[in-house]
């Protein structure tokens, strides 16, 4: 947070022009990851505990409602495919491969999400969730988190499977601000650490 974004040092970087580094810039602005301030480029934000804490709250209140939603409506085939994103999450713990662990739990919370037979609630949850990724992804990186996070998808998919919604909106919005404790441990140890 707060490190300019030189256009022309990004643009030889990654050996393009300064236009797709213009409008990557543009993007990040518009999803609240980079500031643009007048007469002095962009900034990487920093957002505030009290931004951040909101952000959290909301992707809490936005996934327990797919989670609750998804317990009454998956369809079988739905259900399995949650199990096998849980299954492999497993499986991942392991190998403490922090960033296939990622990819994978991000098939897992969409798998609810498309489970809820919302689309519109779909749409905003990703939304948000775009929004608050690189603070949600930073908490894999504290020690036992993979474990943990498993642990915590484990009681929403047996609530879900079980059909309860009201277990599996609980257990989701527990995770999600379980994430959001582990990543107020994250950067408060690396912010001691400069």
């Amino acid at each position: 947070p707060g490190t300019a974004l030189d256009e022309a040092g990004l643009a030889r970087r990654f050996q393009v022009s300064r236009t797709p580094v213009r409008e990557a810039i543009r993007l990040l602005a518009a999803s609240g990851l980079v500031e643009l301030r007048a007469h002095r480029g962009a900034v990487v934000a920093r957002p505030t505990s009290e931004r951040l804490d909101g952000m959290f709250e909301t992707m809490a209140g936005l996934e327990a409602l797919c989670a609750g939603l998804a317990a009454e409506r998956m369809t079988a085939d739905e259900r399995r495919l949650l199990e096998t994103a849980h299954a492999d999450l497993q499986v991942l713990i392991q190998s403490g491969d922090a960033d296939r662990y990622h990819a994978v739990n991000e098939a897992f919370h969409f798998a609810i999400y498309a489970g809820a037979h919302n689309d519109y609630l779909a749409e905003i949850t990703l939304a948000t969730r775009g929004r608050v990724q690189p603070f949600r992804r930073a908490q894999f990186r504290n020690l036992g988190r993979l474990a943990k996070s498993y642990e915590e998808h484990d009681r929403v998919v047996v609530a879900i499977l079980q059909g309860d919604r009201a277990a599996a909106a609980e257990a989701m919005r527990s995770h999600i601000m379980t994430v959001w404790q582990e990543y107020a441990v994250y950067a408060e140890a690396n912010t001691a650490k400069k």
